[in-house]
């Protein structure tokens, strides 16, 4: 039996892996899908106060106040920033690391760092507006996606404006790495593509694992079956 701690991504809640849950869990396995606070169903604690640290600690109490060990720690989108930034405080309790189209920041990067919007810090102002609305995202099931749209929420701006926090390269821990590619988004022609880019590291690297889904970025809701058999064929 293996456990499973599947993260979410940006203006999304623990809801993003509801098709994949069950599919693990019939299959013998404990899943673990931590709600990052601010977003999602836990949207009524947002705050201008949220951050990156907000996000790392929320996964990070999880893992300690369940007393996991041996775990697939799974970071989805915005999440690989998040599983990244906790491997300075469970690492040792990391099996397999899966990066599930997401962000691989190096120690120092923040999101607006790899998307190229890094931006200077600016002065307080009164009624400062620290929401980031959700992005338009494509699903492949008419029904998944008027399930789905609803439940995407404003994103505090400072999730993205934090740097992650690394000890040493990733490729130094001891644990497996594995990075799945959604290759249903083209690559950007102009300008950074950070998925594509952590694609390429992965694909060319001895230290890590690759695959690949034919979905867009949406892999949980459009594809719960083949990501299921992914992540148990991974372990």
């Amino acid at each position: 039996m293996s456990t499973f701690v599947l993260v979410h991504g940006a203006w999304g809640g623990a809801h993003t892996f509801h098709l994949v849950r069950p599919l693990l869990r019939r299959a013998g396995h404990e899943v673990f899908t931590p709600a990052l606070t601010g977003i999602g169903e836990r949207s009524h604690l947002a705050g201008g106060h949220i951050n990156l640290s907000t996000h790392i600690q929320d996964v990070v109490n999880l893992v300690l106040y369940e007393d996991l060990t041996d775990i697939v720690l799974l970071g989805f989108s915005y999440g690989g920033m998040v599983v990244t930034g906790a491997l300075d405080h469970i690492a040792d309790r990391v099996n397999h690391l899966v990066y599930l189209d997401a962000f691989v920041p190096a120690d120092g990067q923040s999101v607006n760092h790899l998307r190229g919007r890094a931006l200077p810090v600016t002065p307080i102002t009164l009624a400062s507006d620290w929401r980031l609305p959700p992005s338009d995202r494509t699903y492949e099931d008419p029904d998944e996606a008027a399930w789905a749209t609803p439940r995407r929420s404003f994103q505090p701006s400072g999730t993205f404006a934090e740097p992650v926090h690394l000890a040493k390269p990733l490729e130094e821990f001891p644990f497996t790495r594995t990075y799945v590619k959604a290759t249903g988004d083209a690559r950007v022609a102009d300008g950074p593509d950070q998925f594509w880019e952590a694609a390429d590291r992965a694909r060319t690297s001895p230290e890590w694992r690759y695959r690949e889904t034919t979905s867009n970025h949406m892999v949980p809701n459009n594809r719960p079956d083949e990501l299921a058999d992914l992540l148990l064929e991974l372990t």
